[in-house]
C-alpha cells in the first residue's frame, strides 16, 4: 500500500493506493516549510485518517529543493509511519511523472507560484532558476493576481472592470496594504486575485496582462532551454489548466507546442505508481 502526497502552498492531496487503484483521498490546505512551521504540517496530517497498513511514502512538495526541509518532512513522516520507506523530493519531480511518464520533455508548474525543468525520462536534466514570489514566479497566480490588483488600485483598469472587482472583493486600499504587509504566505493572498482574472479572461486587458504575465514565464522559463522548440512542453497547475488558450497562445508565438496540462498532479500520479509496483529512490534524489 502507498501513499502518494502532493503538497502544495495553497493545499495537499493525500491518495492511498494499492495496486488496483485508489483505496483513499483527502485534500487539506497546504504546506511549504520556507514559510511554515513543523508543528503546522503535524496539525495537518494528524486531522486526517491514514492506514497504518502503508508501506510506501511518496512525498511531492513545494519548498522541498533542499535537503534541510526534506529531511524534516521525512523525520515527521517517519515518526508516524516508522516500517514505511519514506521517500521526499520536490514539486517539480511530481510534475515530471504525472506529465511525462518515462518520457521526455519540459515539465512546468504553473500555480501559485511558477517554474520549470527538462526532463529526460528519469532525472531532472536542466532546471530553470527559482527566485521565489518577491523577485521571480513569472506567470504564477501570484503575478496575475499581483497586476490585477495594481491595475485596480492604480486606477488604469477599464471602469467596467473596476466596477466588477468591486463588487468581487469589496476592497479597500488599506485593508489590501494590512493583508499584504502583515499575514503570511503574500503570493497566496496575491494570488487569491488571479480567479478574478479567470473569470473575464475574454475581456481584451484582462488577456493583454495574463498574455504579458505568461510572455514573462517563457522568456524566464522556456527559452532558457536550447531544446524548448524540440521538446512538448506540459504543464501542471490551476492557472496553466484555467488559462490554457492564452497560454498556448503565448507558446505558439515563440514557436513552441504545448503538451498535456493537468491541473493538478493527483490523477498522473496515480497513472505512474498504478504501472510500477516498487520505484527506485534514485528518482527522488534533490
Amino acid at each position: 500500500m502507498k501513499l502518494i502526497v502532493d503538497a502544495g502552498s495553497t493545499k495537499m492531496e493525500w491518495i492511498v493506493l494499492d495496486d488496483n487503484g485508489v483505496t483513499a483521498r483527502f485534500t487539506t490546505k497546504g504546506f511549504n516549510p520556507n514559510y511554515s512551521a513543523k508543528q503546522d504540517f503535524v496539525n495537518t496530517y494528524q486531522g486526517i485518517s491514514l492506514p497504518k497498513t502503508i508501506q510506501f511514502i511518496y512525498y511531492y512538495g513545494t519548498g522541498c529543493g533542499n535537503e534541510q526541509n526534506c529531511m524534516m518532512i521525512m523525520d515527521v513522516l517517519r515518526q508516524r509511519f516508522p516500517k514505511a520507506e519514506v521517500f521526499v523530493t520536490h514539486d517539480l519531480m511530481a510534475a515530471c511523472h504525472a506529465l511525462l511518464g518515462d518520457g521526455e520533455g519540459i515539465a512546468c508548474i504553473l500555480g501559485t507560484g511558477s517554474n520549470s525543468c527538462v526532463y529526460d525520462g528519469e532525472k531532472i536534466t536542466e532546471r530553470a532558476i527559482s527566485l521565489g514570489y518577491l523577485v521571480g514566479d513569472e506567470g504564477s497566480g501570484m503575478q496575475i493576481g499581483r497586476e490585477v490588483a495594481k491595475a485596480y488600485f492604480y486606477g488604469y483598469m477599464p471602469e467596467d472592470l473596476s466596477q466588477r472587482f468591486d463588487e468581487t472583493y469589496h476592497l479597500e486600499l488599506k485593508d489590501f496594504i494590512q493583508h499584504l504587509y502583515h499575514v503570511e504566505q503574500q503570493s497566496k493572498y496575491l494570488a487569491s486575485f488571479a480567479p478574478f482574472a479567470g473569470e473575464h479572461q475574454g475581456h481584451p486587458f484582462i488577456h493583454a496582462l495574463v498574455r504579458d504575465c505568461f510572455d514573462a514565464f517563457a522568456k524566464a522559463f522556456l527559452l532558457r532551454y536550447k531544446s524548448s522548440k524540440s521538446m512538448k512542453i506540459c504543464f501542471v497547475g490551476s492557472i496553466a489548466y484555467h488559462f490554457q488558450d492564452i497560454l498556448k497562445e503565448c507558446l505558439e508565438a515563440y514557436g513552441l507546442s504545448m503538451g498535456l496540462v493537468r491541473q493538478t498532479p493527483g490523477e498522473g500520479l496515480v497513472a505512474y505508481y498504478l504501472q510500477r509496483a516498487s520505484i527506485s529512490s534514485s528518482l527522488f534524489s534533490i
